[in-house]
């Protein structure tokens, strides 16, 4: 009698790209209505216009290299790239602008490199940087919060959708009044013009810890992010990396001189650091893979965070510290390889 045999994995496993890719979609989901609520529709053109250009540019590469685009297009990861690419843009950014970067994220940074699983950088992140160093002063264009008490003029849906398509306001509404810095901006343009922390903290655009509507941002990623975890989509590594990283020199400066430098907290909820922890750092393709090494990538990529906050050019810095440990990540894989029971180690005498 013949017994059928089956090789390993004998337990085949429920977990896909697309059904990972659609979680973490899910997961935007509350943070995305909030960013609409504080900062208006700008955000919903955007993620149309990236998703359209990104699925597009995945469509056309995969055509190019003799490939069915179905299979590329029915994971979703084109989709998510869009979704981040449109939470790095400010709200009122021209079409060609994010379709700029939505082609370059998927085209060059994804698929020059071989298409998902091999892509070194984060596309969502290498079309961020390729925009803000091309188009400055359309990267400028912030909005301020929905506030009640924030001197500000609103632009609704036909003023934004105008500004998206032709890159110019109604001749009623002037930049002056609905442009605003961003809460880093502010903090870092007042501290090197001698203001303290304290002063700078008196702007308006500041709410309990970091810049208002910001916070609310940043505690809706977080909460999507923690469902991540729970569903075991990202691991813990990689978000504790990130944040330890910022938080503890941060919090080490902010003791040594609170003047002259931003409370821990401040850069905990401003800007984009929970979205980098925990949806931008942990692409499963571009980051590390050990477990020691995605707590090292972490790490490094929080630490490089607060050191262009502090001392660069740059407002933010998650996307510029992100790239920086993409070129890491082999040499930390390579280091930090788990070793194999019964094989002896490098360097063991035999």
């Amino acid at each position: 009698m013949e017994f059928a045999r089956r090789e390993a994995p004998h337990v085949a496993s429920s977990a896909s790209v697309a059904s990972m890719m659609l979680q973490v979609l899910a997961a935007l989901v509350p943070a995305a209505l909030a960013h609409v609520w504080y900062f208006g529709p700008g955000f919903i053109f955007n993620f149309i216009v990236a998703t359209v250009f990104c699925v597009g540019g995945e469509a056309l590469m995969m055509r190019a290299r003799g490939r069915d685009p179905r299979v590329a297009l029915s994971d979703y990861s084109a989709v998510v790239t869009a979704a981040l690419l449109a939470f790095a843009l400010p709200s009122l950014t021209p079409w060609w602008v994010t379709a700029t970067g939505a082609l370059f994220g998927i085209v060059v940074a994804k698929h020059l490199y071989g298409g998902i699983g091999f892509n070194v950088f984060n596309p969502a992140m290498a079309g961020y940087v390729v925009v803000l160093v091309a188009f400055p002063m359309e990267m400028n264009l912030w909005v301020a919060p929905r506030m009640g008490d924030i001197d500000y003029v609103h632009p609704g849906m036909m003023q934004t959708l105008q500004y998206l398509l032709t890159g110019s306001l109604p001749d009623a509404l002037g930049y002056d009044a609905i442009s605003r810095a961003t809460p880093l901006d502010a903090m870092q343009s007042g501290l090197r013009n001698m203001l303290t922390y304290q002063d700078v903290r008196t702007n308006p655009l500041m709410g309990d810890f970091g810049g208002r509507g910001w916070e609310w941002l940043g505690n809706l990623f977080a909460i999507g992010g923690g469902w991540l975890l729970i569903k075991r989509v990202i691991r813990w590594q990689i978000p504790t990396g990130v944040l330890l990283g910022l938080l503890v020199p941060a919090s080490i400066m902010y003791l040594a001189a609170p003047g002259t430098n931003a409370a821990p907290g401040f850069h905990l909820f401003s800007g984009a650091t929970i979205l980098c922890a925990f949806f931008i750092a942990t692409d499963p393709v571009s980051a590390a893979t050990t477990p020691r090494g995605r707590l090292l990538y972490g790490l490094g990529i929080g630490f490089l965070i607060f050191a262009i906050r502090k001392w660069g050019s740059y407002a933010d810095g998650v996307a510029f510290a992100v790239l920086l440990m993409n070129m890491a990540v082999p040499a930390i894989d390579y280091l930090t390889r788990p070793h194999i029971v019964g094989h002896p180690r490098k360097g063991d005498s035999t």
